[in-house]
């Protein structure tokens, strides 16, 4: 079992209560900008070992009666189909899916605004189609100078122009389905509907990461860095608050550098401005449940140079460029992490070396490795997969779960009918045929049964795996990482 280093339910206690706070400073009605992800943040479950991926969905449910959800997407981000990285779904699907998942929680989902219009023609589309789904869809415009000509923006012609969101709550939780999707705006361009029919509401923004009370190096923050090197964010002490308050708080450059913006914006709403630095428009309470920060700091450092190995397999990929390789390795040289902390790594390099071939290890909850190589019937992946799960079941090694009897029979499948070269079992393959086994034997149900402990394991590939084999990964909750190499020197992988 990991070792607990975040107190999960002091945390959904105190967000809740914070968040009631802001509500009742502001006269009963908050605009909040919720960063980061509601359902799956198993980054925040990776560097504070405790928190659980839905915690924030928790806390939202703690107050379902008085919340309600306003999910926004760019137009631009639905015309050239973005994608998220983690679910590789388009920003459009992800937002039916989180739709579904908003008011399969019992949270009333009020609408969705689209950003950034200037008439996409699949914006358009999109928005016929959430219509013709019964789902209200209001639209906010590109303003021209956004978001340095404020007199233009805090107006008729900035935010005037946008659809004002008709809510009917005192919090309206405004999220997206990723980054650079309008949160802000659409809280600010309401703030400004809202003063001029006379409601008196606020804003605020919650962001898990930085933790604005752990040290700037702080190895939780430092990670949240590595986790965001495409955006450039960079951690930061926040000028405002020291000079406000006398005290050394965290933020990160995008807010640091908008806040006098912000400031100037709520200036001209209010007449005065309700904040005096971003840090105090945060309402994040996740640094004050950390309850081991030797465990917290330790898994952050894991997370640092997992980071490190998904952005350099990135790069190989086309999908990230050299120079955010080169911050990565600059985060780990601050701390001083290297992959000799990551025990997976130098087991599966030794296990290709001794075989001549791609390998993977798997670390398991009691600190064990395991390792697999390629065979003619198994992918490496597939090997460690099953070798731990003879571990985890005190199987011994030398039992076969699958019989070749069962195996031939899916690789001939795979080629002459499939169209694949590949004739080796990929890990979703194995985890069918072992089902199907343990049907009628006793030793592969054992084996099924340890299925749940691999979750919150690391493992590492010497080369990079498919996406199948990441898929399944991802799915059993393995922290998987590999070398930046692929198998074969072909120009094509899939």
């Amino acid at each position: 079992m990991r070792d607990i280093g975040f107190d999960n339910a002091q945390y959904v206690r105190l967000q809740s209560e914070k968040i009631r706070e802001r509500i009742a400073h502001f006269g009963g009605k908050l605009y909040l900008e919720f960063g980061g992800k509601l359902f799956d943040d198993y980054h925040a479950a990776r560097v504070l070992p405790g928190f659980q991926p839905d915690s924030k969905v928790r806390m939202l449910m703690e107050m379902r009666g008085d919340a309600e959800i306003i999910i926004a997407i760019s137009a631009d981000d639905i015309e050239r189909n973005k994608r998220r990285g983690d679910l590789g779904i388009t920003y459009d699907d992800d937002t039916l899916r989180l739709i579904d998942a908003f008011k399969g929680c019992g949270l009333f989902v009020g609408s969705v605004v689209i950003t950034h219009c200037r008439g996409q023609r699949a914006a358009e589309k999109f928005q016929q189609r959430l219509e013709q789904l019964g789902i209200r869809v209001y639209r906010h415009y590109i303003i021209p100078d956004y978001p340095s000509d404020i007199a233009r923006i805090v107006s008729d012609d900035g935010f005037g122009r946008n659809d004002y969101i008709e809510t009917s709550h005192s919090l309206v939780v405004v999220t997206a389905p990723g980054p650079g999707s309008g949160k802000m705006a659409t809280c600010l361009s309401q703030l400004y509907h809202e003063h001029k029919r006379g409601v008196c509401a606020g804003y605020a923004k919650f962001e898990t990461f930085p933790i604005w009370n752990l040290p700037l190096r702080h190895p939780v923050n430092v990670a949240y860095e590595a986790a965001t090197v495409d955006l450039d964010d960079v951690n930061m002490i926040d000028p405002y608050h020291l000079e406000a308050y006398g005290v050394t708080t965290v933020n990160y450059n995008r807010d640091v550098e908008i806040f006098p913006v912000l400031n100037a914006m709520f200036e001209r709403i209010y007449g005065a401005s309700p904040y005096k630095s971003p840090t105090d428009m945060g309402v994040n309470m996740a640094g004050m449940c950390i309850c081991n920060d030797d465990v917290c700091c330790a898994a952050a450092r894991q997370e640092i140079l997992r980071r490190y190995y998904d952005t350099a397999c990135a790069q190989l990929r086309g999908f990230s460029t050299p120079v955010e390789v080169q911050r990565q390795e600059l985060l780990m040289n601050q701390l001083g992490v290297t992959a000799a902390e990551r025990p997976v790594v130098a087991a599966a390099l030794d296990r290709a070396e001794a075989t001549d071939g791609p390998a993977v290890a798997l670390e398991l909850p009691d600190g064990t490795v395991v390792t697999g190589k390629t065979t003619p019937l198994l992918g490496a992946a597939a090997a460690c997969l099953l070798n731990a799960l003879k571990r985890l079941g005190g199987i011994d090694k030398s039992v076969t779960l699958i019989s070749p009897e069962i195996i031939e029979p899916i690789q001939h499948l795979k080629v002459a009918h499939l169209g694949n070269r590949n004739p080796r079992l990929h890990t979703d393959e194995v985890l069918i045929a072992l089902s199907i086994c343990a049907a009628t034997d006793p030793t592969a149900e054992i084996a099924m049964q340890q299925l749940e402990k691999l979750a919150g394991c690391e493992a590492h590939s010497t080369v990079i795996l498919s996406h199948v084999d990441e898929n399944v990964f991802r799915k059993l909750e393995v922290n998987l990482t590999c070398e930046p190499r692929f198998q074969s020197k072909r120009l094509y992988h899939k």
